[in-house]
């Protein structure tokens, strides 16, 4: 399945949460996945947006900015966490990108470790990895 813009990204039913983010074409490691789209607002309005809500899709991009993937978002506002991530996230001159830690497969959810997050530790993590830490 590729989403209806040609994208290699397509959003599906996730084993770990709800929905995922899922590669309709294999990428091999280290190569470029995507850039996270988005709204970009300040760290203020984000913490703001974030009151309440239970699924985020918030992410930081610099000590100013972040950018909220529920507006202007495409597939990659469904890249869940895993304590086993097979993508990791570099912000180069303001653009948040995430790459492929390892070759991964067509129809593999792509998934990411958030790190540290709004949740402090709160909510418990749901990957099923063998390291899993058990909350994010």
């Amino acid at each position: 399945m590729v989403a209806e813009n040609g994208s290699r990204l397509y959003v599906g039913r996730s084993a770990i949460e709800g929905r995922g983010c899922f590669l309709a074409a294999p990428v091999k490691a280290r190569h470029k996945v995507a850039e996270l789209q988005g709204e970009r607002i300040s760290h203020a309005e984000g913490r703001r947006r974030m009151r309440g809500q239970r699924r985020i899709r918030i992410s930081d991009v610099d000590d100013r900015t972040a950018i909220d993937m529920n507006r202007r978002g495409d597939a990659t506002a469904f890249i869940n966490h895993s304590c086993a991530p097979n993508l990791f996230l570099r912000v180069q001159h303001g653009h948040p990108i995430v790459y492929a830690l390892r070759d991964i497969k067509a129809g593999e959810e792509l998934l990411l470790d958030y790190g540290d997050s709004h949740h402090d530790g709160k909510l418990r993590c749901r990957c099923g990895a063998p390291n899993c830490r058990g909350w994010i």
